[in-house]
């Protein structure tokens, strides 16, 4: 399944640009999605601790489970925590005991793992409707982007600075445009008195352990909606990435190694180790190396940044703390804009499924609750009734339905 890259191997492909990279990787890492997970985590009134935790666990994983592959795959293998999953969890962890969010949590590793050791994945995704996935996704994001503007009555200069700054980086500077707005976001909060950084401490973190516990309902709203979002959202484009760069990696061992990886540090708060697919391209291109066979030191080097960065996931979370409460609402929906147009355009580009993926978008943009499962779930649900019942064929084609002067099976016999 993997090919080896001995020590010396990695010292003779060493290369600063690739180093480079992996260190970017990171950077974009926390300047964007963890702003996803703090979101979360606030919402949810979890306790400093526990933040620390859930961030040191995300990293951790993500740092040593990229290292792993790369080094042993011989290929940039970018791992990073689940985007969609914790965008997911914003809305449903509030409402679920943490403990069931563990077990939850669990169940959507040991189902992924499965799916990677199978290895039937490459086979699994073609079948999945990908309108209902990305109307799924886009759903959950949402609010996500409506934030940023309903943001503005509280902090008008400051969501507004925030947005001209990710206007012109985009322009200017794309690949950095959220490091960018997190930067000028800090500083305005800071000259304006309205962040207390004084407060941080650089100490290292010590892992919270939570024991699962496991529910019907728990399975159901966010077990299975976890591993939906991850699957598609991020598996599916992150082997994108790396196939459009000419690395025809199978996915069974990468699935596997990051499915266990959640498994293992999902009690200490990870909602998922997967893929990466935007910070996966920043060490997959010819920034990090013109041969791409050397390309996997920036999976490398990124693996030994998370881990770096990682075990002090309390000063992050307290500098998190410290901001404004529209500075990461901000923040939180620009990081996503990329992510909410790719669902968007899922949902409509299969115009045999459309009418069903809007379905499923607007329930589960609703934000809606019933027999205490959420929306995430019974858009997938009532999406999926809808693409059964608009889309699948039920006796095969009628004799309405075909063409003028064609004969049916019968008259054939």
């Amino acid at each position: 399944m993997f090919k080896r890259a001995g020590g010396v191997m990695v010292k003779q492909d060493f290369s600063i640009s690739a180093v480079v990279a992996g260190f970017l990787a990171v950077l974009v890492s926390f300047a964007g999605p963890l702003v996803i997970v703090f979101h979360a985590a606030k919402n949810a009134h979890l306790s400093d601790d526990l933040t620390s935790s859930w961030i040191w666990a995300i990293s951790l994983g993500s740092g040593i489970t990229g290292l792993v592959l790369s080094w042993r795959l011989k290929v940039p293998v970018i791992t990073a925590w689940s985007t969609p999953g914790a965008a997911l969890l914003v809305g449903i962890l509030p409402t679920m005991p943490y403990a069931q969010a563990i077990g939850a949590y669990m169940l959507a590793a040991l189902l992924i793992t499965a799916i990677g050791l199978s290895g039937t994945f490459d086979k699994l995704m073609p079948r999945l409707p990908k309108g209902l996935a990305g109307a799924m996704l886009a759903g959950i994001l949402l609010h996500f982007g409506t934030e940023v503007f309903t943001s503005i009555k509280a902090m008008p200069a400051l969501v507004f600075g925030m947005l001209a700054v990710y206007l012109l980086a985009k322009r200017i500077w794309p690949r950095y445009a959220i490091a960018a707005v997190l930067l000028v976001g800090i500083l305005f909060a800071v000259t304006s008195g309205d962040a207390q950084l004084s407060a941080i401490r650089f100490e290292l973190v010590a892992p919270v352990w939570t024991k699962p516990e496991w529910s019907v309902s728990s399975a159901l709203s966010l077990a299975l909606p976890l591993a939906l979002v991850t699957l598609t959202g991020q598996y599916v484009p992150g082997m994108a990435v790396l196939k459009s760069s000419g690395y025809q990696t199978p996915a069974g061992g990468i699935v596997t190694t990051t499915g266990i990886g959640s498994l293992l540090l999902a009690p200490f708060g990870a909602h998922g180790v997967n893929l990466a697919a935007i910070t996966a391209a920043i060490c997959t291109g010819k920034e990090a190396h013109e041969d791409p066979a050397k390309r996997y030191v920036a999976g490398i080097a990124c693996g030994l940044f998370y881990i770096l960065v990682g075990v002090f996931g309390g000063a992050l979370a307290l500098l998190f703390a410290a901001l404004p409460k529209a500075l990461i609402a901000t923040l939180a929906g620009l990081a996503l804009i990329s992510a909410i147009t790719a669902g968007l355009v899922g949902a409509i580009q299969d115009e045999s499924h459309r009418e069903s993926a809007i379905i499923t978008f607007l329930v589960t943009a609703s934000g809606m609750s019933f027999l205490g499962l959420g929306s995430a779930f019974w858009g997938l649900v009532i999406g999926g009734v809808a693409y059964v019942v608009l889309h699948k064929p039920w006796h095969g084609p009628t004799d309405a339905a075909l063409p003028a002067g064609s004969v049916t099976q019968n008259q054939t016999k």
